[in-house]
C-alpha cells in the first residue's frame, strides 16, 4: 500500500468512528419530560446518546429504541439509560445491550430482546433480560424498596434476579408476578395480585358519569347523576392523581386558601392573637393573684312570719271612771 492510499485509508476510518461513537440509542419527546445526559434535541425529540437520564412528568413518557422496541416510563418516574460497552460489537443499534436504573417509580418495556442480556438495575436488585423472547416486563418500585416484577407474555425472555446484598438467585417464569419485599430476596410473594407496571386510568364517558352539556343534553325524564362531592364540585375538586395513589408522587398539602364553588360569596376573616406578659399573671408563680371570683348572687331575705294580734287593752281614763259612775246611778 502506498503511502498516499494508507493516509486516505486513515482519514476515511477517523470520520468514521466518530459517527458510530454519536449514533443514538433511544428517542424520546421533550414535551413534558426532564432530561440530562448525553444528548441532542431537535423537532421536539431529544436522542439519547450512550447515557441519558428520562424523568417523566404528570403522564407517561414513550421512550422509542434505536435497535426497535419500546420503553414506557411511568408518571413521576426517573431512569437512567445507558449501552453495555461490553458488548459492543460495532453496531450499537442493534446488538448493543441496554442497562437501565430504576431508582423508584414504574417502567414497562415491550421489544425483543437481542443476543445479549440487558441489565436493569434497582436499589437492591440486579435483573438480568435474556434472549430469546418478547420483553414485555412490568416493574415497579416503592419507597420501601418492595420491588414487583412482572414477566408478562406467553414468548416472554429468560428473566433472572439477583440480590446486590445477598446471595442467591430467583428465576421469573413467563406470566409470573413476583413481589420482593424490601428488595430481599428471602422475603418473596411468588403470586403476586397488585400491577406492576404503570397505573391503568379508569375510561371516563359521559354515559357513565351522567354529565349533561350542550354537545349531550340529557333527555326529558332522565336521571342526571350528581358528581361526586356533590353538586358544586368541579373535576378539579375530586382529581387524585394515580401517580400519587399509587406512591409515585407525594400528595400536595391542603390548599392555602378556602375551597369555595363557583359564583358564591365568601369572606375570609384573620384575627391576630394578642399576649402581654406584664398584664397577665401567671398562675403557676407563688403569689400570683387570679382573677378575681365572681359575687355570688344572695338570697332574698325570708318574709317575717304573721303573728296573732294580741287583745285590746282596757281603757281606764278619765272618762271611762265618769262613764261608769253613772251608770251605776242610772243603772238598769
Amino acid at each position: 500500500m502506498s503511502p498516499r492510499h494508507a493516509l486516505i485509508f486513515g482519514f476515511a476510518s477517523f470520520a468514521v468512528l466518530p459517527a458510530l461513537a454519536q449514533q443514538p440509542i433511544a428517542y424520546v419527546p421533550t414535551q413534558g419530560v426532564s432530561l440530562a445526559g448525553s444528548l441532542s434535541v431537535a423537532d421536539g425529540k431529544a436522542s439519547i446518546g450512550n447515557n441519558g437520564s428520562i424523568t417523566a412528568g404528570d403522564q407517561t413518557a414513550q421512550v422509542t429504541l434505536a435497535r426497535g422496541g419500546e420503553l414506557r416510563v411511568c408518571a413521576s418516574t426517573k431512569i437512567h439509560l445507558s449501552k453495555d460497552s461490553s458488548t459492543d460489537s460495532g453496531d450499537s443499534a442493534t446488538d448493543s445491550a441496554l442497562m437501565i436504573a430504576l431508582d423508584r417509580g414504574a417502567l414497562e418495556t415491550n421489544y425483543a430482546a437481542g443476543k445479549y442480556s440487558d441489565v436493569l438495575l434497582t436499589p437492591d436488585l440486579r435483573i438480568l433480560i435474556s434472549g430469546p423472547g418478547q420483553a414485555g416486563l412490568r416493574i415497579r418500585v416503592n419507597q420501601k424498596g418492595d420491588t414487583c416484577v412482572d414477566n408478562h407474555g406467553a414468548n416472554a425472555p429468560y428473566v433472572t434476579v439477583t440480590s446486590q446484598f445477598e446471595g442467591g438467585v430467583y428465576r421469573v417464569q413467563p406470566n409470573q408476578r413476583v413481589l420482593f419485599e424490601h428488595g430481599s430476596l428471602q422475603q418473596v410473594v411468588d403470586n403476586e395480585q397488585e400491577p406492576c407496571g404503570c397505573p391503568v386510568p379508569e375510561p371516563v364517558s359521559v354515559a357513565s358519569t351522567g354529565t349533561t352539556d350542550a354537545a349531550h343534553p340529557a333527555q326529558p325524564g332522565q336521571k342526571v347523576a350528581q358528581p361526586v362531592g356533590g353538586p358544586s364540585s368541579t373535576p378539579a375538586d375530586t382529581a387524585f392523581p394515580l401517580a400519587e395513589s399509587e406512591g409515585l408522587k407525594p400528595v400536595p398539602g391542603p390548599p392555602s386558601q378556602p375551597v369555595v364553588p363557583a359564583g358564591v360569596a365568601h369572606a375570609q376573616v384573620e384575627a391576630p392573637i394578642a399576649y402581654n406578659s406584664s398584664t397577665t399573671p401567671n398562675p403557676t408563680a407563688p403569689g400570683a393573684a387570679g382573677p378575681e371570683p365572681a359575687a355570688a348572687p344572695q338570697a332574698a331575705p325570708a318574709a317575717p312570719a304573721e303573728t296573732a294580734a294580741p287583745p285590746p287593752k282596757k281603757q281606764n281614763g278619765l272618762f271611762h271612771s265618769i262613764g261608769h259612775f253613772f251608770a251605776k246611778i242610772f243603772g238598769k
